[in-house]
């Protein structure tokens, strides 16, 4: 039996199974977090998949988006991962959506499936994504990458937050680098797309906690992981209408300024005004920080931000520099004009800077 070893799960069984062969799961994305998610769903017996992709395979994406092979460049992405999907489980029913998800077809093609599955790469798709969702009434697995360390997070479901909730809003256009430019470890949107395809299962199954109303930060060079605990906000669970522009083309702010731990010993010894912010969580604080910076957490930087000196520089820390980088992007979409983050957070500075700082 194709499904043997999982049906042999205490809590799972054929009935779980069952509820996958019933399900419909869009994956928007067939790329580097959408590959694993599709072949793991595939392989577990989902019963209809639908794929949105409209790019072709390129000899740079074959370092992660290992479902491509040499002789695949420059041939359609989303008919070559139906093809090989139907290989792997001739069972299910794939559905290919050979376009770009956009504000004329979003809401049509969401309100089709089940579970929304989130594999881009840009913020425009994102909110687009997430408002769809919300309008349609469908639940959304998050997952982004950046560098090292990537992000999961289950949107829209029983009543939670929304992307909005933890990400306001998108950045305007005009402040961002394409995603191309940053870099990527090949095994990276492996580990993501793995937790989002394990929450679709949750869902659908009800087996397990799914990450609502969490966002769980995955630092892959050190082996740390991170769960933030954040609240909806009611007013982006009652989205009627779509924007009619999400600025697709774009993926990371570029108004946020890098910062080492060298250059920030540098303005700390040289007495410069500026703002070191740290929204590391109460316990991380406890463990070690350092006594230039003031500590607001995460979940508190909007609130509290009325209050803030922004007439200086202000330098955003964290453990590792991904919460550091998002909570930097929203300032800045908030009015600050030099704003920084820390590369490598506070883990940078106790291996490069002071070795006798506790780390964790």
């Amino acid at each position: 039996m194709r499904y043997d070893r999982q049906t042999r799960l205490e809590g799972f069984g054929p009935e779980k199974q069952q509820m996958l062969q019933n399900a419909s799961v869009l994956v928007i994305g067939a790329g580097g977090l959408g590959v694993p998610v599709l072949q793991y769903l595939t392989a577990m017996g989902v019963g209809r998949i639908g794929i949105v992709e409209h790019d072709n395979v390129s000899i740079t994406n074959l370092q992660r988006q290992v479902l491509y092979t040499t002789a695949d460049q420059g041939k359609p992405k989303v008919k070559l991962a139906a093809h090989r999907l139907h290989q792997l489980n001739p069972e299910i029913e794939i559905f290919m959506h050979d376009t770009w998800i956009t504000v004329d077809n979003a809401i049509s093609i969401i309100e089709k499936y089940d579970v929304v599955v989130d594999c881009t790469d840009n913020f425009g798709t994102r909110y687009l994504i997430n408002d769809a969702c919300v309008i349609a009434g469908k639940p959304l697995v998050y997952g982004a990458i950046y560098k090292y360390e990537g992000q999961v997070s289950v949107f829209n479901y029983q009543e939670g937050a929304t992307y909005r909730c933890i990400f306001p809003e998108a950045p305007e256009p005009g402040e961002m680098l394409n995603c191309s430019e940053i870099g990527v470890l090949g095994v990276l949107p492996g580990i993501i797309g793995t937790y989002q395809a394990n929450e679709v299962v949750k869902i659908i199954t009800g087996i397990g906690t799914p990450l609502r109303n969490q966002l769980m930060t995955i630092d892959t060079l050190h082996n740390m992981q991170h769960i933030f605990n954040f609240q909806a906000v009611e007013e982006n669970r009652h989205i009627t209408a779509l924007q009619a522009d999400y600025h697709q083309d774009v993926c990371m702010v570029a108004g946020v300024q890098p910062l080492n731990v060298q250059q920030l010993q540098d303005w700390i010894t040289s007495d410069k005004k500026f703002l070191l912010l740290d929204v590391r969580e109460e316990d991380e604080w406890e463990i070690c920080h350092l006594p230039q910076a003031l500590h607001i957490p995460m979940g508190q930087v909007i609130q509290q931000f009325p209050a803030l000196d922004i007439s200086a520089p202000v330098a955003v820390l964290c453990h590792h520099g991904m919460r550091s980088r998002a909570v930097a992007q929203r300032l800045l979409e908030l009015g600050v004009k030099d704003i920084y983050n820390v590369e490598g957070g506070i883990h940078a500075w106790a291996c490069t800077i002071d070795d006798t700082m506790a780390t964790y």
